[in-house]
């Protein structure tokens, strides 16, 4: 029985998606289709004595993060979460799913709880899904690659495909956005245009198709900020392609996209798994 153990889990950035509300957190979720990162979360989970309290702490910083709390909760263990982020708070990077993802497989091994893959990335979508702090990163980034979500909900309940391909991806951050607020909002609309685009997306699935199904996710639902429509607009000047992150004041481009149009971008790549032990 390790006194520790530490879990890698890929950035993931949402291109579009809908919306799928249910009672049950673990059926709720979205559809949709997105980009794990080589940048990602590291997270270390340590056994605590029996009567203390759990801890978490993120980049040096302790800190609340409710998916994790419930991850703990769910589990029925009491520990120290330490996690170590490549990739900015709030910007559209999955971070807060990550880290339950992580915190989720780490657990498991310290306290030998005996979950399966499956019965692990559950309880972390579940998490998440209850915190209101997102509706897919965790299971795509359970999938790794370049996941298109056909069903909402966690591995017992969807249905994953993906794009066979792999890609440089750039990336520049202009600040947060609350995913709680817009996922608050009523999501009708956002879940119609998410939908087409996934109709579009699975009759050619391939990394254009998915650039060209994002940016029009991101115009038709006004999500785009100034900021970022400005800088889309800039890479397709330069004959680029580029969207925005869902949900973070993000852009990203595949290829040399921001480079060409003279940003200075986070460079990194999909990455060709998903989570796992280290």
């Amino acid at each position: 029985m390790g006194e520790e153990a530490t879990a890698f889990v890929p950035g993931h950035i949402t291109g579009f998606f809908s919306a799928h509300p249910d009672e049950d957190p673990t059926k709720a979720g979205s559809r949709g289709a997105g980009v794990t990162l080589t940048d990602g979360i590291e997270v270390t989970v340590e056994r605590v004595p029996e009567e203390a309290s759990s801890t978490i702490v993120l980049d040096g910083e302790e800190t609340e993060i409710e998916p994790v709390s419930t991850v703990l909760e769910t589990i029925g263990v009491s520990a120290r979460v330490e996690a170590r982020s490549e990739l900015p708070l709030g910007a559209g990077f999955g971070v807060s799913g990550a880290t339950a993802l992580g915190t989720a497989l780490a657990a498991n091994r310290v306290f030998t709880c005996k979950l399966s893959f499956n019965e692990l990335v559950t309880v972390a979508h579940g998490a998440e899904v209850r915190a209101g702090t997102g509706l897919g990163d965790v299971v795509a980034q359970a999938r790794g690659g370049v996941p298109i979500r056909l069903e909402p909900g966690s591995p017992q309940v969807n249905k994953l495909d993906a794009i066979p391909a792999r890609a440089r991806v750039e990336y520049v951050s202009f600040g947060e956005l609350s995913t709680p607020e817009v996922l608050a909002d009523d999501t009708e609309r956002l879940t119609q245009v998410g939908t087409e685009a996934l109709s579009k997306l699975v009759e050619e699935p391939t990394l254009l198709s998915f650039m060209y199904a994002s940016r029009a996710f991101a115009r038709e639902t006004e999500l785009l900020t100034e900021q970022v429509a400005r800088t889309i607009g800039d890479v397709t000047d330069a004959n680029g392609q580029a969207s925005m992150a869902m949900l973070g004041n993000t852009v990203f481009a595949l290829g040399t996209g921001l480079s060409d149009a003279g940003y200075d971008p986070n460079v990194c790549a999909t990455h060709p798994a998903g989570a796992m032990l280290k």
